[in-house]
C-alpha cells in the first residue's frame, strides 16, 4: 500500500480534545469533521484536502476515545504519521480506516506542506522535496488489513462476519 499526499505538522501532545473539541461530540457526526483543530488551527478544517497527511510529534492522539480519527477521515486525511502515536488513538486510527504510523525523527524530517510517499509495505516515508526516506515502525499485518479494508465494519462485512439487519428487531 503506497499513499502520496501533502503534509501537515502538529507538535507533541496533540490530545484529541485538540482534535475534536468534547463539545462537538453532541453535534450529528456529519457536522462534527469541520470543527477539527479549530482551537489551535482555526480554519483548518476548511484548507485540507482529500489525501493530505498529518504529521506529528510525540504522544499523538492522547486522551480520550472518542472517534477524532473518523472526522480525519471525514475531512480527506489518509494517513497520520507521527514521532509515536498514542495507542487507543493508533487503534481509533485502524478501525475507521484511516493509516497510521510511527516514525521517529518525522518532526524535524519534514516541513508543513511536504508532499511525502508513504510505503506500508515496507513502513517507510520518502520526502519528495529532498528524496530523503526515513524508516517507520513496523505494525502487525492484521492492523495493516483493518486499515487497507477501510476499517473494522467494512473488513467485518466484506468477510461476512456482520448479520444483516433483523427489521423486526431494529
Amino acid at each position: 500500500m503506497r499513499i502520496n499526499g501533502k503534509t501537515w505538522k502538529f507538535g507533541d501532545h496533540i490530545n484529541t480534545d485538540l482534535i475534536l473539541p468534547g463539545p462537538v461530540m453532541l453535534l450529528p457526526f456529519d457536522e462534527q469533521p469541520k470543527y477539527a483543530f479549530q482551537a489551535n488551527r482555526p480554519g483548518w478544517a476548511d484548507e485540507v484536502a482529500e489525501g493530505d497527511v498529518i504529521v506529528g510529534g510525540h504522544n499523538f492522539g492522547t486522551g480520550s476515545g472518542r472517534p477524532a480519527a473518523r472526522s480525519l477521515r471525514e475531512l480527506g486525511i489518509t494517513c497520520i504519521i507521527a514521532e509515536s502515536i498514542n495507542g487507543l488513538f493508533f487503534r481509533n486510527c485502524a478501525n475507521y480506516g484511516v493509516f497510521a504510523l510511527e516514525c521517529p525523527g518525522i518532526s524535524k524530517f519534514i516541513e508543513e506542506g511536504d508532499e511525502i510517499e508513504v510505503e506500508f509495505g515496507q513502513f517507510t516515508v520518502r520526502n519528495k522535496r529532498t528524496g530523503e526516506i526515513l524508516q517507520g515502525t513496523h505494525f502487525p499485518d492484521m492492523i495493516m488489513e483493518v486499515m487497507a479494508a477501510g476499517g473494522i465494519y467494512p473488513m467485518m462485512e466484506r468477510k461476512g462476519l456482520l448479520a444483516e439487519p433483523n427489521p423486526e428487531t431494529a
